[in-house]
């Protein structure tokens, strides 16, 4: 392999990583505006999705299910819970288990979020087609890392 062929690799345009880190970065702050008047930050939001869809779960199940770690999640939940729209606790048959669950106060955000995907999705011009091609091949990358 020649120099020019080497150099060629290190070119942002040739990096996979790099529209991926771009476009994750410029869809997620689509919803800010819409979160802001929530008073939540887009991971609260991610949690509150799962929660929502899930129910009562374990911390380490929701940070598998968001790709996350416990010490990104772990204070999140914290804030979450100050704020009372969560409740930790210790399961009764093994302690070192959290189990996080949405107050009344978290569902009725849910009330007030369900907006939130039509206005982002209509800041978006992907037609269905493209989206859920996209959806699909993200998450076969995702199964794959």
């Amino acid at each position: 392999m020649d120099q020019n062929s080497k150099s060629e690799k290190l070119k942002l345009e040739n990096q996979l990583c790099f529209p991926l880190y771009a476009c994750a970065r410029k869809v997620t702050s689509l919803y800010t505006p819409y979160l802001k008047e929530l008073g939540l930050t887009y991971t609260q939001y991610l949690v509150f999705l799962v929660l929502w869809d899930e129910g009562t779960m374990s911390v380490g199940d929701l940070c598998k299910k968001l790709y996350l770690d416990n010490g990104t999640i772990t204070p999140l939940l914290k804030k979450m819970e100050k704020a009372g729209y969560v409740t930790r606790t210790r399961k009764q048959d093994d302690e070192r288990v959290v189990m996080v669950s949405v107050t009344e106060a978290g569902q009725v955000l849910r009330e007030k979020a369900l907006a939130i995907p039509d206005q982002v999705g209509s800041c978006l011009t992907l037609a269905q087609e493209e989206a859920s091609s996209l959806y699909e091949i993200l998450y076969r990358l995702l199964d794959q890392i």
